[in-house]
Order: structure tokens, then C-alpha cells, then sequence
């Protein structure tokens, strides 16, 4: 499974993204797996497919924030700033 580049997770709607997520997420169970029962000819995969699912997770996360109230987006600036002086 290739990796999703930017543009792509960007041109899918939300639904999409959720699907894209959970097919991933079984395919990184899948490969996880596989590795323990008989190996991977290439283990690296797992760290790829690990990384697509954060790819997805982002994109998901700028577009909550983005769609965020006013309210919201201050409250977490507050939060925020009390982690930073700690």
C-alpha cells in the first residue's frame, strides 16, 4: 500500500478519510500479524503503513480545527499556554 501524499488526503472528503483510516488500520493489524507469525520481506512496510495512518489522522485534525469556533480556538490557545510554562 503506497503511501498517501498531501494532495491526495486533501482532495478526499471526510468520510473518505474515515474509511481510508480504518482500511489502513487493519491493514497495519494484518502486516503486524504476518510479521510475527512467519516475517515480513520487508519490515520496514509496517513503519510505512504507521506513518500513513498518522498522515491521516493530521489531515483530520487540521480540519476539526478548522472548522473550530472562535471560542474553541481561544480556549485552546489558554491550554496551550498553560502546558508551555510548565
Amino acid at each position: 500500500m503506497p503511501s498517501k501524499k498531501f494532495e491526495e488526503l486533501n482532495a478526499m472528503t471526510p468520510e473518505e478519510l474515515q474509511a481510508e483510516l480504518q482500511e489502513t488500520e487493519t491493514f497495519l493489524q494484518k502486516l503486524k500479524f504476518d510479521h510475527a507469525i512467519k516475517g515480513l520481506e520487508n519490515p520496514l512496510a509496517i513503519r510505512n503503513v504507521r506513518r500513513d495512518i498518522a498522515r491521516i489522522k493530521t489531515e483530520q485534525r487540521r480540519r476539526e480545527l478548522a472548522d473550530a469556533s472562535p471560542e474553541v480556538l481561544a480556549n485552546r490557545s489558554k491550554i496551550r499556554q498553560r502546558r508551555r510554562r510548565k
